[in-house]
């Protein structure tokens, strides 16, 4: 008897320093998700740096800088002429920041901003013209190519339309300027090339970032599918355990070979609950529908209650049998967690299982985890899962397969 006592008394020392390991070793915690976005990186970089590409374009301006340069009339015009020029300079280097920000979909457009810096820059053509002759007529194009990058496409035309008119218009209306035939074609050739290298930038910024939000999802999504499974397999591995420890515990004194039964049963579900969890964080568990019977019978009968199975495994359709074998473990862990019945009855049907007990009952809305990890697999099947009362008040849990 004494022997048997310490048996017990290490069995369930062991059962608990089990559980122990169990939960330091897989309980899920939230962890910051780190995932590869060089190539993102690299594109926002390159988009930051873009005014520098943009100030490679502003070399253009040397026609009009060298027509003010070595304008003869009154100075005031020169001086303002060349003030207006900086200025113009400046403001298209500032409008690029418009861009970047139409390169991101969740990016707020603020096309009253837009439209000031296109109108500013036209305006700053104005003083530049008495001194600079038809040498100003080439500020079209960087207006131009800044309206069709930052504006909504629409309003980016009519002021490509608006500038081309006037690199055609005005040399042919205003006296000592020179018309340019390829002046309009110049400026739409250089304004579509603009739009077209800004969607493919936009188009790969896009790109990386929906790879680094479905990158995300991924994680998260094998997250949820490890804290289900442990959760399932720990659920109803544990509650067997607890369930033949105290089962052991009363009978110690009284039987003591049936304790020493029960004991061992707890040491080897520990042991499979242990290599279920390694298997699950693998991504490699699968259950078999007859295991699992074997299993909830032991299980019911831990708790004091009768075990009732209508139809076998051969009636069930192979291709549902690993579902309904995750449906018969949660719904009798939960019968013998919380039912507080004594009977348990499972039928099984070709594309049906049903576990129902005499028990309280469910308790207003079923949310737990195991339910939802269960509608998840069923829902990847087709299947549907009913949770209700029974007809005589107890719990029943009912997977439906199409």
């Amino acid at each position: 008897m004494a022997a048997v006592s310490r048996t017990t008394a290490a069995a369930l020392g062991r059962r608990q320093g089990l559980v122990q390991s169990l939960r330091s070793h897989f309980v899920i915690e939230p962890r910051e998700v780190n995932v590869d976005d060089s190539e993102g990186t690299r594109l926002r970089a390159a988009v930051r740096r873009g005014w520098v590409f943009s100030a490679v374009w502003l070399a253009y301006l040397i026609y009009p800088v060298r027509a003010v340069w070595s304008y003869d009339g009154p100075v005031h015009w020169q001086v303002a002429a060349a003030l207006c020029l900086l200025a113009f300079a400046a403001v298209f280097l500032g409008g690029f920041r418009d861009f970047r920000g139409r390169l991101h979909a969740e990016a707020q457009v603020r096309v009253p901003r837009q439209w000031a810096v296109v109108v500013a820059l036209m305006l700053l053509l104005v003083p530049v013209a008495p001194a600079a002759g038809d040498s100003v007529l080439t500020g079209c194009v960087f207006v131009a190519v800044l309206a069709v990058m930052t504006l909504p496409r629409r309003s980016g035309l009519l002021v490509l339309a608006a500038n081309v008119a006037a690199v055609e218009v005005l040399p042919r209306v205003v006296p000592s300027w020179t018309p340019d035939d390829s002046a309009g074609f110049t400026v739409a050739v250089a304004a579509f090339a603009a739009w077209g290298i800004s969607q493919l930038v936009a188009r790969n910024i896009q790109l990386t970032e929906a790879r680094r939000r479905l990158s995300d999802l991924a994680v998260v999504e094998e997250r949820e599918r490890v804290a289900r499974d442990v959760h399932d397999i720990l659920g109803h591995s544990l509650t067997v355990i607890t369930m033949k420890a105290e089962l052991a515990g009363r009978l110690v004194e009284v039987d003591p070979a049936r304790a020493a039964v029960e004991i061992a049963d707890v040491e080897s579900l520990s042991r499979a609950a242990l290599a279920d969890v390694r298997s699950t964080v693998g991504g490699l568990r699968h259950l078999r529908l007859d295991t699992e019977i074997r299993g909830v019978r032991s299980a019911v009968e831990a708790a004091g209650m009768t075990l009732h199975i209508e139809g076998s495994v051969r009636d069930v359709a192979e291709e549902f049998r690993e579902l309904f074998a995750w449906a018969l473990r949660e719904a009798v862990t939960n019968v013998v967690r919380h039912s507080g019945g004594t009977e348990c009855r499972v039928r099984l049907d070709a594309r049906r299982i049903t576990v129902a007990d005499n028990g309280i009952g469910p308790q207003g809305e079923s949310t737990g985890t195991g339910l939802r990890g269960l509608t998840d697999r069923a829902d990847a099947l087709g299947a549907a899962v009913r949770v209700a009362r029974g007809s005589d008040g107890g719990f029943t849990l009912t997977v439906t397969a199409p």
